[in-house]
């Protein structure tokens, strides 16, 4: 299907990709530069396409419409400090999207839009993570493969407190976006607060260039048996084609069994996963139900006769959203498996109207429903099998001050570093919190290992060799047990 630029229906977690801003699919502080919102024209069919426009002309103004001239009238003459008609036009469109209280429905100016093309055409520069706005909070949806955001160790739920000391309270998800894009090269210092924890933490971040690669796939032998591993980053413009050619190379190999990892990805273009799904969900069930604000349904069918002939598991974890989501709950409801922890929980359509200037409103006009009529909103698809990842994949990033951290010392910092530790293979008594003799002894065996000074205590360079290894072993996917159990579920 063709992509519009200027008619959107945005199936994605409505967050910002924080490499620039727009939408992409889901967020990208992650794909929160604004890789939030990928865009179709023809997302189900034309009919649908025309009746979800929103562009109908309505010159009808409520009989208190001149209430809000006379404010504008009133501000422009009378302030104080002067105020710009462009300036005023565009608040009054964000003021009333503000007070849907809907944190996918917002406006995006001519800048954001120029940039959101952009970055729908090649690649974007930012951080490579997407955000969202979550209970006021600026949040991490999920960083992007292979980008600044995911190589420091940014995670789903993250929430962004701070953009080079300078607090985001009070900001909206563009303006907040604004502070956290950035030219490639150039850093930013954001300040965390993790799950989980109450300490928050600064991490500090090179911006670089995010290419828009979607689909990686490649063939892993479980048990004597040849099963194909197709991972999702997003769903952009290419990526059911890039799919299914994928998938045929596998199939083609000799697949026995098929995992579609889709964690960490937070949605894209709703005829990119129509298309995959048209793949694998048989024509008698609909893969997608879409309700409108009447509560009126329409389901939407594959043309597919039958199941494959391979048994199939589908990856989920917090960082999956929308398209994400749509793809493992029609999967779920048709009999295959879903591994991981729940998702996201998005279960709305935007359509992106334009204004008529280049800039545009994204509004909320539809729910989307699963097969069987469930909506998934804020709560997400429950896994068939549940499995979470060790604990140091949560671990963050230690706080050193002048004082190394050292024998009998205690908190949470000391946690940090015994889970680390632990999750590295290095012995300990205690994982609690209490800096023991036999941490200090784990300690000096990991300065040794890293050709750091051998002195037991936790300094900085310590610190930061310690976070790198963790870093570092969690993106080799060494421990990856919810891969290893999807793996094991297809045969």
């Amino acid at each position: 299907m063709k992509l519009n630029k200027v008619h959107i229906v945005l199936i994605l977690v409505g967050a910002l990709f924080l490499g620039f801003i727009g939408a992409y699919v889901g967020a990208s502080i992650a794909q929160a530069g604004e890789k939030e919102s990928i865009i179709s024209e023809n997302n189900l069919d034309g009919d649908k396409q025309d009746e979800a426009s929103g562009a109908k002309e309505n010159n009808e103004l409520p009989a208190q419409w001149s209430k809000v001239a006379q404010a504008y009238h009133l501000i422009k003459d009378n302030y104080l400090e002067g105020a710009e008609e462009q300036q005023l036009i565009e608040g009054a469109i964000q003021g009333m999207l503000a007070t849907l209280g809907d944190p996918y429905s917002s406006y995006m100016d001519i800048e954001t839009m120029e940039q959101f093309n952009e970055q729908i055409e090649s690649s974007f520069e930012g951080i490579g993570a997407e955000v969202s706005m979550v209970n006021g909070m600026v949040t991490i949806v999920s960083p992007i493969k292979d980008s600044p955001a995911e190589k420091v160790g940014l995670r789903p739920n993250d929430q962004v407190l701070e953009v080079d000391g300078e607090s985001l309270e009070g900001l909206d998800l563009n303006e907040a976006v604004a502070k956290i894009r950035g030219e490639k090269g150039t850093e930013v210092v954001l300040t965390i607060l993790r799950q989980g924890t109450t300490e928050p933490f600064q991490i500090t971040i090179v911006r670089d260039t995010i290419p828009i690669e979607t689909v990686y796939s490649e063939m892993k032998t479980v048990d004597g048996k040849k099963t194909g591993l197709i991972e999702i980053t997003n769903f952009a413009e290419t990526t059911a084609e890039d799919f299914e050619s994928q998938l045929k190379a596998l199939e083609d190999d000799g697949m026995e069994g098929l995992v579609i990892d889709v964690r960490g990805n937070p949605g894209g273009l709703l005829n990119s996963v129509e298309e995959i799904l048209d793949l694998f969900v048989p024509k008698d069930i609909p893969y997608i139900q879409i309700e409108d604000q009447s509560g009126n349904k329409t389901p939407y069918y594959s043309t597919l006769d039958k199941k494959k002939d391979y048994p199939i598991s589908v990856l989920v974890d917090e960082g999956s959203a929308s398209a994400s989501e749509i793809l493992a709950v029609a999967m779920k409801e048709i009999g295959y498996d879903v591994v991981g922890t729940n998702s996201f929980g998005k279960g709305t359509v935007q359509q992106a109207v334009p204004l008529g200037d280049g800039s545009t409103v994204k509004l909320t006009f539809f729910k989307w429903l699963s097969p069987k009529g469930t909506w998934i909103h804020e709560t997400g698809v429950e896994p068939t099998v549940k499995v979470e990842q060790p604990k140091y994949y949560f671990t963050t990033p230690i706080q050193v001050t002048d004082e190394p951290l050292s024998f009998d010392h205690s908190g949470s910092q000391i946690e940090n570093i015994q889970i680390m530790l632990d999750g590295l293979g290095y012995e300990l008594d205690r994982t609690d919190g209490y800096f023991s003799k036999e941490t200090e002894e784990a300690v000096k065996a990991f300065q040794k290992d890293h050709d750091l000074t051998v002195t037991g205590e936790v300094d900085q360079e310590t610190a930061g060799t310690l976070e790198s290894s963790i870093i570092e072993k969690i993106r080799s996917g060494e421990d990856d047990l919810q891969l290893e159990k999807a793996l094991e579920v297809v045969h």
